[in-house]
């Protein structure tokens, strides 16, 4: 394995906030909120009627919208980050002559296919069925790449897994580029009644951007979104030949499973403080280099607070002073895409140099200790940033980001 970094040198995503990187950096930056009312189907019987929702994926150039429009939602949205990463980075022309590896994280490919089929009077759920690729390798089928392929589902952690391994395979030299990120299109009916029922949801139905409010002693759950967000990886020095503009340094990762409960936090906060430790450790940091933490803070009222004595243990005499915000106060929870947004959102911090707010915060939780920024942006030097995950059956990752 070679020592070179591994750069981020393409961006493509649609989200609640926009859909391209420009957008949603301005709206990242002016805290905006992208929660709405769910008008999509009837919601009068779930306890939560709001969403974060992609309005329109774009059109992909050189594709014909009908046909992709035929594999589904999920599938335009993915060919439609991918492409806009490749053609980015200025890798489009040239992704027949690469070994371009392709690791998406993904919801289970199959919920979104058969509730639809059923609510069309279907029953392909009740059927065997072969010989059907899964959504990664339909896309990139679709976009012509040849190299290494995978697809993985981590809840939440998804992206970071994405890019971690994605990070291994350049380093590895296992391909030339990798797209790596997260996609899910989960607002259906299915989705929003299952997390309902669990009762994690917010209920404020009727302020639906004030619903989403990390860290704030009033939140009362989280609010579900759809989007996704893939980078083009690529090694420093391939990078530097082609004079390719870059984003950031995917400078480490780690990862740790509590082994606890399908959904609820570990009591036990040291396989979450694990995973940030060893993604300093692989990105040799110490605590103290560290000056943004993009907080996976997903406005649950113990989910949050455990976060933050995981931070407060990690950064210890620092922590009064790194700043931490949760973007899901705007875009919501994108579900298995939430990491690489997030990723995304550092990204705007080290372009702007200004870390994106956590809107709605007006009344900080006391059990929450930390350095917030309430509700609009910070000027703030940022050239490092952590950005946490913690997946529901205890998936905890850590992706160390650093500007190039």
């Amino acid at each position: 394995m070679n020592g070179d970094a591994v750069w981020i040198t393409g961006v493509g995503a649609a989200t609640p906030l926009g859909t391209s990187y420009r957008e949603i950096a301005d709206n990242l930056l002016a805290g905006k909120s992208g929660i709405v009312a769910v008008d999509r189907f009837q919601v009068k019987d779930h306890l939560s009627q709001i969403a974060g929702l992609v309005a329109n994926i774009p059109d992909t150039e050189g594709f014909d919208r009908k046909t992709v429009d035929q594999q589904g939602s999920t599938d335009s949205l993915a060919l439609h980050c991918a492409s806009q990463a490749l053609r980015d980075s200025g890798l489009w022309d040239a992704r027949d002559k690469l070994r371009v590896g392709f690791v998406l994280g993904s919801a289970a490919d199959w919920n979104s296919f058969w509730e639809a089929d059923y609510h069309q009077g279907g029953r392909r759920i009740l059927q065997t069925m072969t010989g059907v690729r899964s959504l990664v390798h339909r896309v990139a089928a679709l976009l012509g790449t040849s190299g290494p392929t995978v697809s993985l589902s981590a809840a939440c952690a998804s992206g970071n897994y994405a890019l971690g391994m994605a990070k291994r395979w350049i380093e590895l030299g296992w391909c030339d580029v990798c797209i790596a990120g997260g996609c899910d299109m989960a607002i259906t009916p299915t989705t929003l009644a299952c997390f309902g029922n669990l009762r994690a949801l917010s209920k404020r139905n009727g302020e639906p951007q004030r619903a989403s409010r990390p860290f704030d002693v009033d939140r009362d759950g989280f609010v579900i979104s759809e989007g996704g967000a893939l980078f083009v990886l690529e090694s420093a020095t391939r990078a530097r030949k082609r004079s390719a503009h870059a984003y950031a340094q995917v400078a480490g990762y780690g990862g740790s499973s509590d082994a606890f409960h399908m959904v609820i936090p570990n009591n036990d906060p040291g396989p979450a403080i694990a995973a940030v430790r060893s993604a300093l450790a692989d990105a040799k940091m110490d605590p103290a280099d560290v000056h943004y933490v993009n907080a996976h803070a997903t406005s649950t009222p113990v989910g949050d607070a455990a976060e933050a004595k995981v931070l407060e243990t990690v950064f210890g005499s620092h922590i009064p002073n790194l700043p931490v915000s949760s973007t899901k106060s705007m875009s919501g929870h994108l579900l298995t895409a939430a990491a690489a947004f997030e990723a995304l959102a550092c990204i705007v911090a080290f372009e702007s140099q200004a870390v994106p707010p956590t809107i709605n915060l007006e009344n900080p939780d006391p059990e929450c200790r930390l350095c917030h920024v309430p509700n609009h942006a910070q000027e703030r030097k940022a050239k490092t940033a952590i950005s946490n995950s913690f997946g529901f059956g205890g998936s905890n990752t850590s992706l160390v980001l650093r500007s190039v």
